[in-house]
């Protein structure tokens, strides 16, 4: 089992903890993530030091970018009519859907030694960033609606990985745009 798999495994049980209200628990478990996401970020931050034109400039953009994308999502979501809000998040639970088919497509291809052609990686990295963007905006909908005061750990999960997926795709779409 890989490090993203491990991180997966425990972001899920964490999650159903904090749901159940047991934060003691849940708690060490969201840390363990943490632990876990930054080791398979690592990998992706040493690519983004060596891509020229991205960098240390690049990554702070990518990590100011989802600061500014959270603070108008944050207007946005909570804005949102109830029929918007619930067709908003149907559209971005299939465009999730369709990045993860287009990752692993692309996993597949790198494991059996394919080229990825640059432009099909740029097309990738942006509709993740669009996607992730739109996510943003559900979870400003749905946060008030569906978890209650003492489920606050379940809520920052859901924050965390839109926010950590977002990054990602972000930092993706500048190595991709600068990959020589």
């Amino acid at each position: 089992m890989g490090s993203a798999d491990r991180s997966n495994c425990a972001v899920f049980v964490a999650s159903n903890i904090a749901a159940k209200g047991n934060n003691s628990t849940a708690l060490p478990l969201l840390a363990t993530y943490s632990l876990l996401t930054g080791y398979t970020l690592s990998g992706l931050i040493y690519v983004a030091l060596g891509t020229a034109g991205v960098g240390v400039m690049g990554i702070g953009a990518a990590a100011l970018a989802c600061g500014v994308v959270f603070i108008a999502a944050r207007q946005i979501g909570s804005n949102l009519s109830e029929e918007d809000g619930l067709a908003l998040t149907r559209t971005v639970g299939i465009g999730v859907f369709a990045v993860l088919l287009a990752v692993v497509a692309q996993f597949v291809v790198a494991i059996f030694g394919g080229p990825i052609p640059q432009f099909l990686d740029i097309a990738i990295s942006a509709f993740g960033v669009l996607v992730f963007v739109g996510a943003s905006v559900v979870d400003f909908f749905i946060l008030p609606r569906t978890y209650k005061d003492e489920q606050y750990l379940s809520a920052a999960l859901s924050m965390y990985l839109t926010y950590i997926n977002l990054f990602i795709f972000i930092l993706r779409l500048l190595i991709a745009i600068n990959r020589d």
